[in-house]
Order: structure tokens, then sequence, then C-alpha cells
């Protein structure tokens, strides 16, 4: 049997096919691509039940991932985060069957790994020589690592106010870094023009290389296997470039047509902060595609995205599950973040912050009933933004008291 059953690469507006066994960027209409997989050689291939005896990695779904060796993976055990009940915090907020994906565990402490993993992986396999990419910050500390996992170069760009722990973990990863004074579409701008002088050398930005999208559906089905080959009703995801939503989605209607999971699909909710919600704007016209937000910032750097190449496939995932979009303020969010701490002893990012946020006033409209199984998706560790958490205690004197 194959290890991977890729057929090919898909225009995501016009679905015309392309050769995936080719190093691809954008499609001829300057369109994401999507891979496609002959999902009835996977059917054939294998079953939820054998998958369980696999190693607890996104690896474990390699038939509908695209490298095809296994030789040529790189990772570093990225996968199988846990899906956590939040009792606690759910009785706080009215909701019986709260849960949380915690991809704070994964390697580089953020999901940015599953795309890169699986990014890196396929390149190398390609032959690729080296990646580049413009970054808020995780993704690039992310593949970056990975890069050097795989022994490519990797040439890393980002504003100068990302957060200073992704810059050094590219130095420490022996990444080509720069500081941009600007935001992440400056930088990739800079980017897109180094790379036309660099043979062999692969643009990974958002959405225009193939297959991070595929480290990131893995989400989708995780959750799927970890609730037993059921589905939630909700699912909240913080939203910037949008590949987590969008891979998601896409697992969801993989998983259908294999016949691993039945029913409705759950209702997809797109989280952005007030200060960078063109999702949200264009949600609440009805559009399908959103417009550059104006003066973007947020303290949650990861979703501080004007305008997204994939705008269109969040909206749709969105419009289709009969979700919504829905922004919450930088105030809201960091206290959404020190809440769950609080309450269940997780140290979550501002990004994840944003979903419990918004969680609250989706339960406040009565858009989420108390009973349904909610997931919401953290997408980092806490620990990786301590600024947003103030440091004001007391310091004492070595012969002191503690009141």
């Amino acid at each position: 049997m194959p290890y991977s059953f890729l057929s090919h690469l898909e225009c995501a507006r016009t679905g015309e096919s392309l050769d995936a066994d080719a190093v691809q960027g954008l499609s001829p209409a300057g369109a994401p691509l999507l891979a496609r997989y002959d999902l009835d050689g996977v059917r054939e291939a294998v079953t939820p039940k054998e998958i369980a005896g696999r190693e607890p990695t996104l690896w474990r779904y390699h038939e509908v991932l695209p490298v095809r060796s296994p030789e040529r993976i790189v990772s570093l055990g990225e996968g199988m985060t846990p899906l956590l009940r939040l009792p606690r915090y759910g009785r706080e907020l009215g909701l019986s069957r709260l849960w949380m994906k915690d991809e704070g565990l994964v390697p580089t402490g953020t999901f940015k790994a599953r795309g890169a993993a699986v990014g890196v992986s396929r390149a190398a396999e390609l032959g690729v020589g080296g990646i580049a990419m413009p970054t808020n910050g995780n993704a690039g500390a992310a593949w970056a690592l990975y890069a050097a996992r795989a022994g490519l170069s990797s040439l890393i760009a980002m504003p100068d106010d990302a957060p200073a722990i992704t810059m050094r973990e590219c130095v420490a990863a022996g990444a080509e870094l720069y500081r941009v004074d600007g935001l992440i579409g400056d930088a990739g701008k800079l980017v897109a023009e180094a790379v036309s002088r660099r043979p062999g050398v692969q643009d990974v930005s958002t959405l225009k290389e193939p297959y991070r999208i595929e480290g990131k559906k893995t989400m989708g089905y995780e959750i799927a296997e970890q609730f037993g080959w059921r589905l939630p009703d909700v699912i909240l995801y913080p939203t910037g470039g949008g590949v987590g939503i969008i891979g998601i989605y896409k697992a969801l209607r993989e998983m259908l047509e294999l016949g691993w999971v039945s029913g409705p699909l759950p209702r997809l909710v797109a989280v952005q902060a007030t200060g960078c919600a063109p999702i949200v704007q264009a949600f609440s016209q009805g559009a399908r595609e959103s417009v550059v937000f104006p003066d973007a910032r947020t303290v949650a750097f990861g979703i501080t995205v004007p305008k997204a190449l994939g705008d269109f496939l969040v909206l749709d995932a969105v419009y289709a599950t009969g979700g919504t979009a829905v922004a919450v303020t930088d105030e809201e969010l960091l206290a959404s973040q020190r809440e769950l701490t609080t309450f269940e002893g997780t140290f979550i990012c501002p990004e994840g912050g944003a979903c419990f946020a918004a969680l609250r006033h989706l339960r406040e409209s009565g858009w989420l009933g108390g009973d349904e199984d909610v997931v919401v998706l953290n997408t980092g560790a806490g620990i990786k933004y301590p600024e947003t958490v103030p440091l004001d205690v007391p310091l004492l004197a070595r012969d002191g008291r503690i009141p």
C-alpha cells in the first residue's frame, strides 16, 4: 500500500489540477493550492481502529498527508495534543461540556509546528534547498527549527515588534533573520523579492505553498479521534492567516467522505481581535472575501493579519457550517487568558484567550447553548508571551516577614 494517497493539487478558486510531485506555489489563478487524495484508496487501506494503534503523532494519519516516503519525514514528535475538559471554567460560563485542544504542548510551543513538520518534510522530499517566509513570530520560529532538522537553509523576516522569543528561536536555529519596520505584509514583499534572486529557495508564506494546511488539518483528525470518531458541536479558532480553520474544515470534509465520521459538521467560529478583524467585518456584511483592515494592531500578535490570502476559504468554512465570526478587545482576551489560567491551571497564549473571551459573548447572546460539546483551540503556550502578564509583586527583605 502507498504511504501517502496524495493524487494531485487543486486550485482553490478554479478547481484546476496541478502536479503534486513538482514544487508548487500559488495556482495560475493566483490562489492557494489544496492537496487532494485518493480517498477511496485510503478507505480500503486503513480504518480508524488501525490508526488507534499507531504512534501518537500527527503522522498516524500518513495516508492523508503528502509525504510519500516515511524516510523523508522530518519530525520532532508533533501532534496528539491533549483534549482537556474544562469543568470549572465551563461552570463559570454556563457550558457543561467545554473542552480545550492544547497546542501549547507541541514542539516550539505552538500549533505552527504542525504546518512546519509537514511543509518542511514535503519541501525536502521534493528537493527544495531552503525555505523563506514572512512571519508574525511563531511560524517563522517553527519553520526555522524544522528546516534546521532537515538540513535546509531558512530566511525569515518578521515585524520588529514580534515576540523576542521567536526571534531568538530563529537565531538559535541558524536562520537568516531580518526585522522589518512594518507589518507581516511588508515583510512578505521583502521575502518575495529575495526569493526571486535565490534559486532553490521556496517561498513558504502562508498559503503560498500547499502543505502547511495539511499539517494543520491534523488538529481536525485528532479532535474526531479523541471524541471517539464523533464530532463536537462547535469549534472556536483564533484566526489570522486562517490556515488552521481552513485545515480543520478540510479534515472534516475528508473524514465525512471516508465514512469515518457522520452527522452535521461542527459550527466553526473564527475569532479575531477588534484591532484586526477583517474576517469578522466581512462576515457581518455577508461578504465572500475581506478587505484590508486599516491600522491593524493587537497584543494577540499571531492574529495580526490585515488581509489573509485565504480569507475566502475561511469565510466559506464558517458559512458552510453555520458558524460565526467574533471580535474581542485586547482587554477582554487578556482577562480571559488570566481567568482560564486561574480556573484551570493552563497558561494559554493571548490568541487562545481571544477564543475564551469570544465564548462569553456567544454564551451571553444565546448563540451557544449550555449543553453542547464546545472545543476551543489554544494555539500556543502562554510562556512564549511573558509580556502579557504584568509582574508586580512585593520584594521582601531577607529578614522580612510574609504577611
